[in-house]
């Protein structure tokens, strides 16, 4: 989280740190970092398709522990995890296992 609120201090310092969407859009900005990192010098659209969906088990510091980043050729949802957090009169509190998220038939 330092990073994220460093990140914040530099580059947008009036967004709140309260606004989800910011965080959503930092994760989003370091999922396409890695992806291109993982493009090397092959900047094509094809390989950048390919690294794209073949995230597997990708941890970032700015998601809670134990949640990952998967793709596949057929699953393009990122994060199919949560934890379960309640209010406890002044925060909140995560409790329980990382669950998965992911539709059952």
């Amino acid at each position: 989280m330092m990073a994220y609120h460093q990140f914040l201090a530099k580059y947008l310092p009036e967004v709140s740190r309260g606004d989800s969407s910011a965080m959503t859009g930092y994760n989003i900005g370091l999922t396409m970092a890695e992806v291109l990192c993982r493009c090397g010098d092959e900047m094509t659209r094809d390989n950048l398709m390919k690294q794209a969906a073949s995230l597997r088990n990708l941890e970032q510091g700015s998601l809670l522990p134990g949640i990952k980043v998967n793709t596949g050729p057929d699953g393009h949802a990122p994060i199919e995890q949560l934890q379960l957090m309640r209010f406890e009169g002044e925060h909140w509190s995560l409790f329980g296992e990382v669950l998965s998220g992911e539709f059952q038939r």
